[in-house]
């Protein structure tokens, strides 16, 4: 469909310039960094929104790793049961001085 469309090369739609080669009065500057303003505060809002969703999705991720940990460690009694066993086998080695 875009093959279709027929395009004037002379036409001055959105043709560049180089405000520095082209004779453009003081009103006109002002325009165009009027107009680069208003495109940078687009962008910069864009990118603010994007960056907040990933900051907010890589504190999901870091938070919930944590407390995973913290859920997975404190079911973890195998030091527990080696104190046990340790303190049976103490009970019920020989009785000697140096126990």
């Amino acid at each position: 469909m875009a093959d279709k469309l027929q395009k004037d090369p002379d036409a001055p739609f959105a043709t560049r310039i180089d405000p520095t080669k082209e004779g453009l009065s003081t009103q006109q500057m002002y325009f165009i960094r009027q107009v680069e303003r208003e495109q940078l505060r687009k962008k910069t809002q864009k990118l603010r929104g994007r960056n907040i969703v990933t900051g907010l999705a890589i504190g999901a991720i870091v938070m919930g790793i944590y407390g995973y940990t913290f859920f997975s460690v404190s079911q973890e009694k195998i030091m527990d049961e080696l104190d046990e066993e340790a303190k049976r086998a103490q009970m019920q080695g020989p009785k000697t001085g140096a126990n």
